[in-house]
């Protein structure tokens, strides 16, 4: 059961759980040293401070702890605050107050109540705008998250029951860049089990998220059926994961030489996809149409990695038109054209 907040008189508790090293296995600070150091471009130095999202969980409680201990002196701390339940300002407080006693910088991101709709998916998108503008401000060039070995599993098995390709199969990416900075995720081979282990032995207070546990989430009844079957392994699962991010980045590199190699482009777009196989060819296809949206600011409807383009390469590889996302493509022998899609005619 998760430590309850501690108040103003625990102060003192906290601050010698942190600051006395030997509360945590000096192997478990070197393991995270060098999984943070191989995410970063340059060594560890303390001309950027090291950005931590922690939300007060087990998970990122462990990690603030252990990049404290990695990187005395470097660390900067933010928790977001979605109000979307009655605990989130005292569970804000308590990573505050955590961090107050222990010399860490800490925010506490305060966010407007979010629009009706996909709430899990705006208050993502809320936390990640928070958190890189926060991280820039303070002039930070990594924000590191807890995301570990289970939630990568989750997300695999997740990504698979919806028959997701090789770039949805990859999961979560060790790093990525968002906007100004790059988001790291030091702990994707730590199992959760160990981090929860970790923050307990060390006397490290966390609050346990109740939405962890909401029927209402897909994430949850898998992370149920996983502690439940042993035939399934979540570090393996994550294994594979990994595998399929590598396969994808190669994937991607080789797009990345087609495209340098094969595409005209301006506010139109025309690709030749002779010999090509269809992977690469919907690699092409959506780069054009990311591109004709981007050279002739098309908003709406929306378009992302996740949007299904099947339809499109059929009719393109039949030699047929057809529209997507604000973009008309059509085929002629080898070559595919995009451009602009013409305004529909009102009746």
């Amino acid at each position: 059961m998760a430590a309850p907040p501690p108040s103003a008189s625990e102060a003192g508790a906290i601050d010698s759980a942190l600051i006395n090293p030997g509360l945590i296995d000096p192997g478990l600070i070197d393991r995270f040293r060098s999984d943070t150091t191989a995410l970063l471009d340059a060594p560890l130095a303390s001309a950027h401070p090291l950005a931590l999202a922690v939300s007060g969980g087990p998970d990122s409680m462990a990690m603030l702890a252990l990049a404290a201990a990695a990187c005395p002196g470097w660390v900067i701390a933010a928790t977001v605050d979605h109000r979307l339940r009655a605990d989130s300002a005292d569970e804000a407080a308590m990573v505050a107050r955590w961090c107050a006693a222990s010399g860490i910088p800490h925010r506490t991101l305060a966010l407007e109540p979010l629009p009706a709709g996909n709430l899990h998916a705006e208050a993502r998108a809320a936390r990640y705008t928070a958190l890189t503008d926060w991280a820039s401000g303070e002039g930070a060039q990594y924000l590191a998250t807890a995301h570990h070995a289970d939630d990568q599993a989750e997300t695999f098995l997740m990504r698979a029951n919806r028959g997701s390709g090789l770039a949805g199969l990859a999961g979560i990416r060790p790093r990525r860049r968002d906007r100004d900075l790059t988001v790291i995720r030091p702990l994707l081979s730590w199992r959760r089990a160990t981090l929860r282990t970790m923050a307990e032995a060390a006397g490290i207070p966390f609050v346990d998220d109740p939405s962890n546990d909401a029927d209402r989430f897909d994430r949850t009844h898998l992370r149920r059926h996983l502690a439940a079957h042993d035939l399934l392994d979540p570090a393996a699962l994550a294994r594979s994961a990994g595998c399929c991010a590598e396969a994808d980045a190669d994937l991607r590199a080789v797009r990345d030489w087609l495209w340098a190699a094969r595409a005209h482009r301006g506010q139109d777009v025309a690709i030749n996809v002779a010999d090509l196989p269809r992977a690469l060819r919907r690699m092409l296809a959506r780069m054009a149409i990311e591109q004709v949206r981007t050279a002739n600011t098309i908003t709406r409807p929306g378009f992302s990695e996740s949007t299904h383009v099947e339809a499109l390469l059929d009719a393109l590889e039949a030699g047929k038109s057809a529209t997507q996302a604000g973009v008309m493509a059509s085929a002629r022998d080898t070559t595919w054209y995009f451009r602009e899609a013409p305004p529909r005619r009102s009746l």
